[in-house]
């Protein structure tokens, strides 16, 4: 962005913000006290979020540069010492990794031919941690079904020995992600050779969409991969047609032994109760395709960015202010077990997860879990984020990474961002640097900047 385009948003963004600020402090009490105390720190910390382009600088390098970071991968590795190097310039305190023995799923070479009632080879994504096939393939015909109702009433006599092909319409992530997660087992329960699932996804063009899978223990695993949109209508109406379905299937996927890889952590210490802590964070690994720039490079450094700014401006809380970024959310969470493992003796007063992207920011999720008094602290300090118009405290939230905190009691949160478009390219080829909106991305970094300050530095 040309730097006169930056200072422009900048002095937009702080009249905004000014004019917001004080029509919100009549709201509350609380509200009142914590704007008395923080207005003029909450300004400094979105002003320098706005207009400082160092967090969006190093996101473009981690995606360029470093790439896609699946558990296990070198490339991995090298985001971590990175990340740490990067770390130690800024001056942050305490600044380490943790280890963490991690699944290493390889995908190896995959295809998919259309074999009958035409050929063509179709586009797909073998689904994280599946096993592959024989060297020389699974050919059989494809059964479609639009949901596990439709699988039952086939019954095994339908489906035994056939490509289960699960189309069904997105409805939402969390819903429709059901079919990409255990339908392999659903369908090997009734005697499916493999599966193939309508990428989750509300767009397709032509983009497959992988993900992880979980298999049942006490059912065969079977290989499954994800199509496109555009592949799984064409095959339903094939069979809609009353046309016989054929196709070759062929997927290198192998589980190796676990490999070594870490947690990576930082923190502003606190100048009164540093063992009382509040954490920001997302995981530092992605999926083997694309540059994992929105799933999770952005949560990872827009949480960094947060406390790098909070020690550049001097800003020393009375809790100790954290950043961890997580290895191996994307299939095992492990590093989320491992973090609270290590860290159970600390008190964390809240824990802040950004995996949803980093477009334009609304406020935060609070799980439903929370206390009264832990919801009414942080919607005291929401309309501080007025301005930015991020200022929501909604009814749900939190992550994958921070649910085992949440777990031992700990107030979780997700920053709750605008995902009209996150879903479009979320685990595929597109998830690249250029979907990261410049402004978008500093309202992100000022928003878990001041909630995560306020929140560390609250008498």
């Amino acid at each position: 962005m040309p730097r006169g385009t930056s200072a422009a948003l900048l002095s937009l963004g702080l009249t905004v913000f000014a004019f917001s600020l004080g029509a919100t402090r009549a709201q509350s009490n609380g509200a009142d006290a914590v704007a008395a105390l923080y207005s003029g720190s909450a300004e400094r910390l979105i002003g320098a979020a706005l207009e400082d382009d160092t967090g969006y600088r190093r996101l473009a390098y981690l995606s360029d540069r470093i790439g896609n970071r699946l558990s296990g991968s070198a490339s991995l590795d090298r985001a971590i010492a990175w990340a740490l190097s990067e770390m130690e310039k800024d001056g942050l305190d305490n600044v380490h990794k943790e280890k963490v023995m991690v699944p290493h799923w390889v995908r190896g070479e995959e295809s998919l031919e259309l074999l009958e009632p035409t050929e063509r080879r179709v586009a797909l994504l073998g689904l994280g941690d599946s096993v592959g096939t024989p060297p020389e393939g699974i050919t059989a015909e494809v059964v479609v079904v639009h949901d596990f109702d439709e699988l039952e009433a086939l019954g095994e006599a339908k489906v035994k020995g056939k490509v289960v092909l699960y189309d069904a319409p997105f409805k939402t992530y969390g819903e429709t992600v059901a079919y990409r997660v255990n339908g392999p087992s659903r369908a090997a329960k009734l005697g499916a050779v493999a599966t193939l699932v309508r990428s989750i996804t509300p767009v397709s063009l032509s983009t497959p969409h992988t993900g992880m899978l979980h298999y049942d223990p006490t059912q065969p695993k079977v290989p499954a991969a994800a199509i496109t949109i555009e592949a799984a209508s064409t095959l339903a109406r094939m069979q809609e047609r009353g046309e016989r379905i054929r196709v070759r299937l062929r997927m290198g996927a192998r589980m190796l032994e676990d490999a070594e890889s870490a947690n990576v952590i930082a923190e502003v210490r606190g100048r009164e109760l540093p063992d009382e802590v509040v954490v920001l964070g997302g995981h530092i690994d992605s999926w083997d395709v694309g540059t994992g720039s929105s799933d999770d490079g952005g949560g990872i450094l827009c949480s960094w960015e947060a406390v790098r700014l909070v020690k550049k401006l001097g800003l020393r809380p009375r809790r100790t202010l954290r950043v961890v970024l997580w290895t191996n959310e994307e299939n095992g969470t492990r590093g989320a077990k491992a973090y609270r493992e290590a860290h159970a003796s600390e008190k964390h007063v809240l824990a802040i997860e950004s995996d949803s992207g980093v477009a334009r920011p609304f406020g935060f999720g609070m799980a439903k879990e929370a206390s009264p008094k832990a919801r009414e602290r942080v919607s005291s300090i929401a309309p501080l984020l007025a301005g930015i118009g991020a200022d929501r405290i909604g009814p749900n939230g939190g992550g994958a990474d921070v649910e085992p905190l949440g777990k031992d009691g700990a107030p979780i949160m997700g920053l709750d961002v605008d995902e009209t478009h996150y879903f479009d390219w979320h685990h595929t080829e597109a998830d690249t640097f250029d979907k990261i909106d410049r402004l978008s991305f500093g309202r992100c970094v000022a928003s878990m900047a001041v909630m995560g300050y306020v929140s560390a530095d609250l008498p």
